[in-house]
């Protein structure tokens, strides 16, 4: 899958208004009510995760999650990377 350019990577990232590029990767972070429902939702992003075959890197902390995506196999931002952020943001409406 070809990498995105800079400027396809802005537009798609107007798209999703709550996910910002860092060092390369797209980020969220979303804040949940306690622990168990921060690990919930880690869960229903594994399940996307794995129907998609494309993982992201997660970070939890107590009731915040981040999630960090790059597709590292073809050396930059994708369009699966896009793919699976709309997927996990659809979790969080």
């Amino acid at each position: 899958m070809p990498i995105l350019s800079r400027d396809d990577v802005c537009e798609r990232l107007k798209l999703l208004p709550d996910w910002k590029e860092d060092q390369n990767e797209i980020v969220r972070e979303a804040e949940f009510p306690d622990f168990v429902a921060a690990i919930d939702f880690v869960n229903a992003v594994a399940g996307k995760a794995e129907a998609a075959g494309h993982h992201p890197d997660i970070d939890v902390r107590y009731n915040r999650v981040r999630l960090a995506l790059v597709s590292h196999d073809a050396g930059g931002l994708t369009q699966r990377d896009f793919d699976l952020a709309e997927s996990i943001e659809a979790l969080l409406t």
